[in-house]
Parts: structure tokens; sequence; C-alpha cells
């Protein structure tokens, strides 16, 4: 059987990302006991196809809300499907965080409320402590987007600038029981971290996130400092009797998708090596799978072509800039110009959301000729790396991938095929 690098790399990336996806996912997941009143309320990329697994598998009287980014909504009955910016919030999103906060308001100990969560749900459910604009919540949120923080320490800020983060949604809830079921973006698959955790406790602090802010030079307004020094901005902390009656499950993380891509390697007769979740610069990340994949040519270590390594995670972007591209093709940008056509290599690089971003790619694909055609176009790897012009550079090339948006999300996935005999 002949193999076909590009096919085999775009089938892994499906396979991840259907591995992940709410369909296959939630259902074996919901109580046991599904009948009686439940409201539904959700926040994320994937919540609007969480929502439709609900309706469908709920017996008992449903109702609820739930926000998701534009573009990412479901074909829901009974629960209502907001839209909302991401991953700067905007106006929608505040408005549909305010609902959702008073509908869980009054509510009973024999109430249950189910909470869907995904990637995303931390821009998405925008509701600005006291004091706090959402303008003020915007400025804070793009400088650190820019700032090469990541995603635990913008999380850590966005808790404490927040009315609804940080276990507040769960305390708004009490006593109601609170079964929230999650699908992890972080490393670690941090309960607290996802979504910045609306229903869990948080042990990070206020001073923690003026820390942050400062570790990076992000300039904050008078309101903003005042309300993170006041004791009021603290989050819900372990131990806190709200939480008693919340409920926390991991329903997907992305080690589920590394292990489904990998059963597809190993179907094709490959050797397969996994490195995991991975955070850094994405450039610099890039710079060493560049290293493994010239080990593996040059010495079979630390696994012998043909292979595929696997990894995913989230690697942030220093924006330098004026180019397009998110952090997926920026790492292959730069996996580019380390390799510089090392023959027999092939790469993918994605966001299993289907958005690299704020663009309308997913990610890109790299192969052995990407190098040189680029250079015929004109276009030099390092100079478009130092303009954090990935996409550019690959929509030249006609090598970006658009899947649109998949209504999942367990962050990156990046995926780098060696073939046997490339060794120069």
């Amino acid at each position: 059987m002949t193999l076909d690098p590009q096919r085999l790399l775009r089938d892994l990336f499906a396979s991840a990302i259907d591995a992940a996806h709410p369909r296959q996912v939630l259902a074996d997941f919901l109580p046991a006991e599904r009948n009686g009143r439940v409201v539904v309320i959700g926040a994320g990329k994937a919540a609007a196809a969480m929502a439709e697994v609900v309706e469908r598998e709920w017996q008992g009287e449903v109702s609820g809300l739930i926000v998701t980014r534009y573009e990412h909504g479901a074909n829901c009955q009974k629960i209502e499907v907001v839209e909302a910016a991401h991953p700067v919030p905007d106006d929608a999103g505040e408005r549909v965080a305010r609902r959702v906060l008073e509908l869980c308001s009054g509510l009973g100990e024999d109430d249950k409320v189910i909470f869907l969560l995904s990637g995303g749900g931390s821009s998405l459910l925008a509701l600005p402590a006291e004091g706090i604009t959402l303008k003020d919540k915007q400025a804070v949120n793009k400088a650190l987007l820019k700032s090469g923080a990541t995603i635990g320490e913008m999380n850590c800020v966005r808790k404490h600038l927040s009315a609804i983060k940080g276990g507040r949604l769960a305390k708004a809830c009490w006593p109601a029981s609170v079964y929230t079921y999650a699908i992890s973006d972080v490393p670690g698959d941090e309960a607290t971290v996802i979504a910045s955790g609306p229903t869990v406790a948080d042990p990070t602090t206020s001073a923690e996130a003026l820390a942050i802010l400062a570790r990076y030079g992000i300039e904050i307004p008078a309101n903003v400092r005042a309300w993170l020094q006041n004791p009021a901005s603290e989050t819900v902390k372990p131990g806190d009797p709200v939480l008693s009656r919340s409920h926390f499950q991991l329903i997907a993380r992305p080690q589920q998708s590394l292990d489904a891509a990998a059963a597809k390697v190993r179907e094709a007769g490959l050797n397969v090596l996994i490195l995991g979740d991975l955070e850094g610069e994405s450039r610099e990340v890039a710079k060493v799978h560049a290293g493994i994949a010239r080990q593996v040519l040059l010495h079979g270590q630390p696994v012998k072509a043909p292979c595929v390594i696997l990894s995913g995670g989230e690697t942030t972007v220093t924006v330098r800039g004026n180019g397009r591209g998110g952090r997926n093709a920026e790492f292959l940008l730069s996996l580019t110009d380390s390799l510089k056509g090392l023959p027999g290599v092939y790469a993918l690089a994605g966001d299993t959301d289907g958005i690299d971003g704020s663009e309308d790619n997913a990610g890109a694909l790299m192969t052995p000729d990407s190098y040189a055609r680029a250079a015929a176009l004109g276009l030099s790897s390092s100079d478009e790396l130092d303009n954090n012009n990935g996409y550019g550079y690959f929509a030249a090339l006609d090598q970006l991938i658009v899947t649109g948006p998949t209504r999942t999300n367990v962050n990156d996935f990046r995926a780098i095929l060696i073939l046997e005999g490339s060794a120069q």
C-alpha cells in the first residue's frame, strides 16, 4: 500500500477531533436518573453540541441557556443557544452571562443544574466584576493574548475580574445540585483552569493576578487595580460550603485525542511517539520538534522512522509583527524555517476547534517542498516569522487547513510524519 503523507496527516487530525466530540463522549457521563426538571446552562466552543446531546438523552423537562462562539451554534429545540465573541468578549457575551446568573439565582435544594463547559467559556461567559466595565475586560484580555502569558496565567486574571468565574457560578446556584461536564482544552486538565472554573474552587489570589499583569508589563486602569486590591475580588476558595453540592466531571481531554491518532498511526504500520501536552512559545516548541525529527532521521532515536511524532497542549505567541496567523500557523512556520526542506518530513498543526486564533483556518500543512516553493514566491520563512505571518505564508502555498467550526475543543494537535531514508 502506498502511503499518502498529506492524507494520513489529515486523517489523524480528523480522528483527534472525533474522539473529543460531544456526540461521542457526553451521554455516558450524564446522571443515571434522567427524569425530573433540569436547568441546563453552558459556555464554550463545544457547548451547543453538548446541549444537543442533553436534549436527546434527558427524559424529563429540559430548559436552559448556553453561550458559544459565533458560528458554533447547534439546532437545539428546548435549550436556548446564544452566540458571542471569542477570544475577546463582546456585549453579547456580557448580556448572556448576566442572564445565566439570573437563571441560576433562587433555585432550591431539589433543583438540578447541568453545566456544559468547554474551552472558550472564559471569554464567552463575560460578566465583569463590580466597578469594572466590559471595555476594561476587553483591553486587559487583548493585552494578555499578545503578551505570551500562559492559559493558566490569563485565566487567573480573568477569574478575579469576573462576577461569574472562579466558583462564583456555583455559589449563585446554591443550594441546587450542580453537575458540571467539561471538555478540557488546557495542559494538565485542571478543573480550575478550564474556562476559568465557574463552578469549582479557585486556589489563586488577586495578588497573583496583579503580579501576572506586572510580569507582562500590562497597564491597567485605576479602577481595575483598585478592584484587585479589594478583598471582595477574591474567588471562591477550597472548602467553601457553597461548593458542597457542586460536582465536576471531565468527559474529554487532549490525551484521548492523541491516543486516537496514535491508534491510526499504528494501523498504518508506523511507529509513534507521543510527546503529550506542551506549553511555551510556538516558535520555540517548533525548534524542539525539529531537533527530534533530525535525531530520528540521523540516529533512529528516540523512535525509528517511518514514524509520527504527536503532541498537543496550548502554545503561546508573543506578537511582534503585523502578520496574520494563530499559534499553530506560527508553530508550523517556525518548523519550516528550522528544517529548511528536510526531505521526507511532513507536518500538520491545527486547533481542534477548527479556528487557529481568530482566523478562518484550523491550521496548516508543511511538506518537504514548502520551504523551496515559498522561496520561489519571494517568501522568506524567517522574515514571515518575524512578522507573525504564518497564515499568509501557508495561504500562498495553498496549505491552510480549513475545517470550519468543529464544535469541540481539546486545543492544539500536532503531527510530524518522518519517512525512512530521508536523511542527507
